[in-house]
């Protein structure tokens, strides 16, 4: 019986120390309005760490006849993949489009570098950032884990 208990005990506090620590893993926070065009990486202490420039997905986009707005809501990041990430779907028939720098939220949305954010929604639903800030978010802000919001339109 003493030796269960002690088991048990054991069994907890693991388990309780690794919700701990995967919980601080998710402190950082990353927020892209699609209104301003702008994100903003938000440290654990709440405090804007690096804050520019975004492009997220168009109204229409003519190559597959529907909207691309991207979707707005909470998401974590599921993958990241380096300075050669490259589209699977666009351009449409063909993929290879170039997504530097990669921070997949979603099975098909992703935060990428872009030498094209322009001062409006332009993309099939991904968010561009700067290629000097994705690279920047790649190696010293997103894991696997951080949170990211997208604000409506």
């Amino acid at each position: 019986m003493f030796q269960y208990s002690l088991y048990l005990k054991i069994f907890i506090i693991t388990l309780l120390s690794s919700f701990f620590f995967i919980t601080a893993s998710y402190a950082n926070t990353f927020i892209f309005n699609p209104k301003t065009l702008t994100w903003k990486a938000i440290n654990d202490n709440g405090k804007v760490v690096r804050q520019g420039r975004g492009s997220g997905g168009r109204k229409y986009c003519p190559d597959i006849g529907r909207s691309c707005k991207t979707p707005s809501g909470t998401y974590r990041i599921i993958s990241k993949r380096g300075a050669n990430c490259r589209s699977s779907r666009y351009p449409v028939g063909k993929g290879g489009a170039p997504m530097p720098y990669c921070m997949f939220y979603s099975k098909y949305y992703a935060i990428h570098g872009s030498p094209d954010v322009p001062n409006y929604n332009a993309s099939h639903g991904c968010i561009r950032v700067r290629p000097r800030d994705a690279r920047w978010l790649y190696f010293n802000f997103m894991r696997i884990g951080t949170k990211v919001i997208v604000r409506p339109y």
